[in-house]
């Protein structure tokens, strides 16, 4: 009887340390907030997310924002309600969602950006952002262009049409400035831009505009791959072109892209790495939650590389 009662302690004992280890891991809640699923990269970032939360035992709240400010606001304000340990936010616009992040500050509840960052100088605190390198993104995609630009003509010349992604949007901002940044030194090329919303239907429409109106099309950037995609659907319809003899390159290298890619149809995509921008926001938002560390660095940024059929397997995601 000694012996039975014994090992009916000891099993209680061991039943209550995992059961006080699993309640330990699962006490932190993180809310996510992002613009739209509608966007194939966001799903993709939404479900790495997940994933590292899952790794950590770490519940998460994730609710899209339909790419409307004011429910991402209003899905923010929820959350404080909610009192989620801590937020990890891609903000539609730079400045649009400001009100939201005051209150969190207000609450105390931190709060991590990724991928899209808040315009530098607002009145908030953010514990930190992490994202690509958008700027470096955007010259990246510039330089290639020059590149074949100069294979087809023997120089640097043409005309490039720039999709431009959400007005208002940092990676909107940043990847144009980089890429007009190295344009502007080529004096014989002659970029025109026109915003697509980072949609593939958009960079259609926008691109059938430019077909129509363009004596020549040379390359194009899309600012997403969406754009880009859309774009070369408008291109392989048209009988004014021939979408083998114009340089394209996209931005975030998306499953369909790399298959466009892989079928010798897109030239190029910029690579973004969005699982480690996810799992490294995560890790920070956590660790700061779970123990209180702060980051070293406010603001991480990784340097996004070029996709073309040559380098495939260096891409983070498949097809």
């Amino acid at each position: 009887m000694k012996k039975i009662g014994l090992l009916f302690i000891v099993a209680i004992l061991a039943f209550s340390c995992l059961f006080g280890t699993l309640a330990f891991a699962q006490e932190y809640t993180i809310g996510l907030s992002f613009p739209s699923l509608s966007f194939a990269w966001f799903a993709f970032l939404e479900q790495a997310v997940k994933d590292k939360a899952s790794q950590l035992g770490v519940n998460v709240v994730s609710l899209e924002a339909n790419d409307e400010v004011s429910k991402q606001i209003s899905i923010i304000e929820d959350m404080v309600i909610k009192k989620v340990n801590g937020v990890l936010l891609v903000p539609i616009e730079v400045e649009a969602v400001v009100p939201g992040v005051e209150a969190l500050n207000k609450a105390n509840i931190p709060v991590v950006t990724v991928d899209r960052r808040l315009k530098e100088g607002v009145p908030v605190q953010v514990l930190a952002h992490v994202g690509a390198d958008n700027y470096t993104g955007g010259k990246k995609a510039a330089e290639f262009i020059v590149a074949e630009l100069n294979k087809k003509f023997g120089e640097s010349k043409g005309t490039v049409i720039e999709l431009y992604g959400t007005p208002g949007a940092g990676p909107a901002i940043d990847r144009s400035s980089g890429f007009q940044d190295v344009m502007k030194q080529y004096p014989n090329i002659t970029v025109k831009t026109q915003t697509a919303n980072f949609r593939r239907d958009d960079g259609m429409q926008v691109m059938e505009d430019f077909i129509m109106s363009s004596p020549e099309i040379d390359a194009v950037f899309g600012a997403n791959d969406e754009m880009i995609l859309g774009a070369l659907e408008a291109l392989q319809a048209s009988a004014k072109f021939n979408v083998q003899e114009v340089v394209t390159i996209g931005f975030d290298a998306l499953t369909d892209a790399l298959k466009s890619i892989s079928d010798g149809i897109l030239d190029a995509t910029i690579e973004q790495f969005p699982g480690k921008q996810a799992a490294t926001g995560f890790e920070i938002l956590y660790n700061f939650v779970k123990d209180g560390k702060t980051p070293e660095d406010s603001v991480i940024l990784i340097e996004p590389a070029v996709i073309t059929k040559d380098n495939l397997d260096q891409a983070e995601k498949s097809f």
